[in-house]
């Protein structure tokens, strides 16, 4: 069972890792939650003119170097954090009254990353990627329908390979937030930094 007040007492340790207490934070919630629950995401990012966009994805992987996405990089977030390569996710959970919040710098996975997460993927997921021109507009939904049957088709009885346009993100946290509910609005708020990926990580506590 997870300890809210322990959880919060390991939070005041000068030397301890946020990505780690992330994860722990993560999987505490996923054991109270569905996976498909636990792992959803509100991800921030902005263009090369500012303008800002955010939309619900799904955490697939968190490890010490950071925060891992997947999708088109032709999407509306993929060109967007090609042009500008930062962005901020937040997490909430109710079971547990918690949120995260996360910033950093973005970098593309290796292909190697890309595709071992890609062969995971179900055959219809794996279809999908080749079928939908993501983000852009189609005349008509059933002409998705025919591109992903076209897909079906192409490599029927095969292996369905990624896409070059298709793969992951990282996001290598720069700030990493711990929100917890209290009564009165009296929320804890729990705030490190650093200046850059090999940089040690500082704590500040927030008012509410």
């Amino acid at each position: 069972m997870w300890d809210r007040d322990a959880f919060q007492t390991s939070l005041r340790t000068p030397s301890v890792d946020p990505v780690e207490r992330f994860a722990s934070l993560f999987a505490a919630a996923s054991a109270l939650e569905s996976e498909r629950e636990a792992n959803r995401a509100v991800l921030s990012t902005a263009d090369s003119s500012g303008r800002p966009d955010a939309r619900f994805v799904l955490l697939k992987h968190l490890d010490e170097r950071g925060i891992c996405i997947f999708g088109s990089y032709e999407s509306r977030k993929g060109r967007s954090m090609r042009e500008n390569p930062q962005a901020s996710v937040a997490m909430h959970w109710w079971p547990l009254n918690t949120q995260v919040r996360a910033f950093g710098s973005i970098e593309r996975l290796s292909e190697a990353e890309s595709d071992s997460y890609f062969e995971s993927r179900s055959r219809g997921s794996r279809l999908g990627a080749w079928a939908s021109p993501q983000s852009q507009r189609i005349d008509r939904f059933e002409s998705l329908e025919d591109r992903f049957a076209e897909a079906g088709a192409r490599f029927e009885g095969a292996p369905v390979p990624r896409p070059e346009h298709w793969g992951g993100y990282r996001l290598n946290p720069l700030e990493i937030e711990f929100w917890f509910n209290e009564d009165a609005r009296m929320h804890r708020r729990f705030v490190f930094t650093r200046p850059d990926s090999g940089a040690a990580w500082g704590l500040h506590f927030l008012a509410p």
